[in-house]
């Protein structure tokens, strides 16, 4: 089925409350383990339809948040989610509680118990209007930011479509680029200010009223954490300001260079050549048919895949006024479908949808058809990061597809800015704990401290004035710090894995494929410790890991100057 052609339904909250109190009843008056597994399995089924109502409204909702009717279904599912929640944890609860337990633990395995414990400790009926207010107003910071117009050269354009000037091998447009949207923050400077103060004191309150002194544990349970806290998180930043922010520095050194500036500035930062970054070659239309070839080609599995993902239409990848900003994958489970959303903006980006996004949809693709339950589905955020940045690596052999002469430009590219990313990543990672920490904190002191991690993670940064930028600012325009907190994290230890599969890939391709394959198979039913074991990977907060993994990337950056 076409993805307009899935119909939409309001999720009735009387009737999913029926359905999971009859589904609680059964479970708690089963006779033994397996009628205990009936019911939780129909409910699952169920849930799995609940799911894919919430998610084409939300689609539909960030395709166009001008539709006046997806709008208000987006803000009915914003109110009656944290009931549905609720909800399933009490069947939650009950299975935890099962006299037949051990029964059940063989049957479905200890790991979904330990998720499902972490999953029961992040809800409670006495934080329901709290998380209502925090869906608020993150569809409010959502809405805003999707409604951001701003002039360029006599025309008016959605904000993302400001991207190919930043990039422009003229130095003067890419500052009035900058400038531009920096502006556009400033304007609604107090505004963003105000919707993130009132996030972090609202799931600070929720974290308080579940027992905890801040936020950040609630945090750690509702992004399903299940083999690490943040003492290992500390650990891996720390290395990364240790080992490779100097790595980086020298980067920038070599970018500075190359570019033949005086001095690196901040709208320097991602022009990576003086006449310009490598860009994909063609039109949109063409860089989607160059991705279904390279799918076709790169494995039997992805040629499946890309059959299913284009002939269904599960994609929505053009920027157009009214649609919300960033990019996502998300699942229909009904249609065991994934659906990309992008805002192709003519750089390079728009490739690494085509890898990024569908590594995440490739997937849960695969699982999906594992026969998992919804609680196994999926492994934690980092595990699924692995997914996706993987699979920008893996997918090198057909960068000239995209970029034909440009090719060499774009994975030098590539490569600077998976490493450059890093230290940014955890800069993002740091600001959150330490603005959970100290929720009183004033606009100011938060940009202060911004201007600080900067200072420890980016100290090559000359913001040079520019607007909003230079007062510390820019943390505001990255969506995750109020839409995803403490998530960010995620993609900095995933992308220290993706590295490893790419040195894996260059030494034996066949079988960094299998191991890739190995660990998207698995789903949900192993830890992040365990997935990274079973490819023969380090983890990233294992001492000596970041250098070693710097270490080899930087050494074939060296032997791919251009």
């Amino acid at each position: 089925m076409k993805f307009s052609d899935m119909p939409y339904e309001r999720p009735q909250l009387e009737e999913i409350r029926a359905f999971a109190e009859e589904t609680l009843r059964r479970i708690e008056n089963a006779q033994d383990a397996a009628q205990q597994l009936t019911a939780y399995r129909e409910y699952d089924e169920y849930g799995k339809k609940i799911s894919t109502a919430f998610s084409l409204a939300y689609i539909r909702h960030t395709v166009d948040t001008r539709d006046a009717f997806y709008d208000a279904e987006n803000d009915y599912i914003d109110g009656i989610s944290p009931e549905v929640q609720e909800l399933g944890r009490r069947i939650d609860l009950a299975l935890l509680a099962s006299p037949y337990r051990a029964e059940l633990e063989r049957e479905l395995g200890s790991l979904m118990f330990k998720n499902l414990e972490i999953s029961v400790r992040a809800m409670s009926p006495d934080i329901m209007e709290l998380m209502q207010e925090e869906n608020r107003l993150q569809s409010e910071y959502q809405k805003l930011y999707a409604s951001a117009m701003v002039d360029w050269q006599g025309e008016s354009l959605p904000l993302p479509k400001l991207g190919p000037f930043k990039q422009s091998a003229d130095r003067a447009v890419r500052r009035a680029a900058y400038e531009t949207e920096g502006r556009w923050f400033d304007t609604y400077n107090q505004q963003l200010d105000e919707l993130f103060d009132k996030l972090v004191k609202c799931r600070t309150a929720q974290g308080r009223a579940l027992g905890h002194d801040s936020y950040i544990p609630l945090g750690y349970d509702r992004l399903g954490r299940n083999c690490y806290g943040p003492e290992q998180v500390s650990q891996f930043r720390e290395q990364i300001a240790r080992d490779m922010v100097p790595l980086v520095e020298k980067v920038k050194r070599a970018q500075e260079k190359r570019l033949g500036v005086d001095k690196l500035r901040f709208y320097d930062d991602t022009l990576r050549f003086p006449d310009g970054n490598a860009v994909p070659q063609g039109t949109s239309g063409d860089i989607l048919s160059a991705g279904r070839e390279m799918y076709r080609e790169l494995s039997p599995e992805t040629n499946e895949f890309a059959g299913f993902l284009y002939d269904a239409q599960l994609m929505d990848v053009l920027s157009r006024p009214g649609k919300a900003p960033g990019g996502y994958c998300t699942d229909l489970p009904a249609y065991q479908a994934p659906f990309i959303f992008s805002n192709f903006n003519g750089t390079s980006g728009d490739v690494d949808v085509l890898t990024h996004e569908a590594g995440h949809a490739f997937a849960f693709y695969r699982a999906a058809r594992q026969g998992y339950l919804s609680g196994l589905m999926n492994p934690g955020m980092e595990s699924c990061e692995v997914h996706s940045m993987s699979m920008e690596f893996l997918t090198a052999p057909w960068h000239e597809k995209f970029f034909g002469p440009m090719t060499k430009k774009y994975e030098l590219g590539h490569c600077e800015d998976a490493l450059t990313f890093i230290p940014y990543g955890c800069m993002v990672d740091e600001f959150q704990h330490r603005v959970y920490e100290n929720p009183e904190m004033t606009p100011e002191q938060r940009n202060a401290l911004w201007l600080e991690l900067e200072r420890k993670y980016r100290p090559w940064t000359d913001f040079d004035g520019l607007p909003f930028y230079s007062r510390g600012a820019g943390w505001q325009r990255q969506l995750h710090i109020y839409l995803y907190p403490l998530y960010y994290i995620d993609y900095c230890m995933a992308q220290t894995v993706a590295f490893q599969f790419w040195m894996a890939a260059m030494a034996d391709r066949d079988d960094a494929w299998r191991r890739y394959l190995t660990f998207v198979d698995a789903g949900g039913t192993k830890t992040f410790e365990q997935l990274v074991a079973s490819a023969g990977l380090r983890l990233p907060y294992e001492n000596g890991c970041i250098g070693e993994i710097g270490s080899a990337v930087s050494g074939w950056l060296e032997r791919n100057r251009l």
